[in-house]
Formats: structure tokens, C-alpha cells, sequence
């Protein structure tokens, strides 16, 4: 079954840069993926479509241009290339957690709590963004286990 996309097509005045930055952040955030300049898609569901509508309305209020689109890609082939993309990108932030969570592991010496409540917030907001779950993902959830289990049996 093909994926149903929402993008947003956009163009923003160069000046102020406030507008544009924050736009970037917003989508980072989100997960979209940038398809061309100024062409961003999410996998259609109605809180994606939700976001970019009020997304497009910022970019207007901005003194830009905004356009939501929804539609699938032309060929299962482009699709899966954008899925990949999108999915290479969480994996990416997927490696870093682990990468975290084994370092705390290794020094274990109890005091590391807050950065594993800080680890277990960010796996969430990463989660709320993958849509195309690479391997990584159980490997993330799984070195964050471990870490929590490290630390059980460290002294306070």
C-alpha cells in the first residue's frame, strides 16, 4: 500500500531571518523531510496535517508564501528513497542516544539519574517522529534499559 503524503510548499522573505529559523525548528522537530528547497513532506495522518497547516500560517503571517499539498509520491522507487531518508535521519539521533547511554553506563557511579530521565524524554521525542522505525530504534529503547538497570544496582 503506497503512503499518502502531506507537504508544504514555502517561501520566505531572506529578512528577517527569525521567522525562517524557527520554521527550521519547527519542522526538525516534526521529522519532515526536506524534498527541495522550500518543499517539505510528512507522512499524511491529521495531526501532520495539522502542524503544517498552522505552519503555513506562520509563514504567511511572516509576509511568506505557503502551500499544503497532499498527495503520494510518482513511483514506489521515489518512495521508498524518501522513507530511507527520513528513516537514516532517526536512526542517526537513535546512534547518539545509544552512543550516551553506553557512556553513563560505563561510568555508573549512581549519580547519572537525571541524564537517564533526560535520555528516556528524548528517545520519546524522537519516537514521535519516526515513522519509518529503523533497527536503531530497539537497540536505543534497549541500551536505555540497561542504563536503567546500571544504575539500580550503583550506590546513591
Amino acid at each position: 500500500m503506497r503512503t499518502q503524503w502531506v507537504l508544504l510548499a514555502y517561501r520566505l522573505p531572506r529578512e528577517p531571518s527569525t521567522p525562517r529559523i524557527a520554521l527550521w525548528r519547527k519542522l526538525k522537530r516534526l521529522g519532515a523531510v526536506q524534498v527541495l528547497d522550500g518543499l517539505v513532506a510528512l507522512p499524511l495522518d491529521s495531526r501532520n496535517r495539522e502542524q503544517l497547516e498552522w505552519l503555513a500560517d506562520a509563514i504567511t503571517d511572516a509576509a511568506g508564501e505557503a502551500t499544503i499539498w497532499v498527495g503520494e509520491l510518482g513511483s514506489a522507487a521515489q518512495e521508498r528513497e524518501l522513507a530511507a531518508r527520513m528513516s537514516e535521519a532517526i536512526a542517526h539521533e537513535y546512534r547518539v542516544v545509544i552512543e550516551e547511554a553506553e557512556a553513563l553506563a560505563a561510568q555508573a557511579s549512581g549519580q547519572e539519574r537525571r541524564s537517564l530521565a533526560r535520555l528516556r524524554r528524548e528517545l520519546r521525542r524522537i519516537r514521535a517522529r519516526d515513522y519509518f522505525p529503523p533497527p536503531e530504534r530497539e537497540l536505543a529503547q534497549q541500551a536505555v534499559e540497561e542504563l536503567a538497570a546500571t544504575l539500580e544496582r550503583a550506590p546513591a
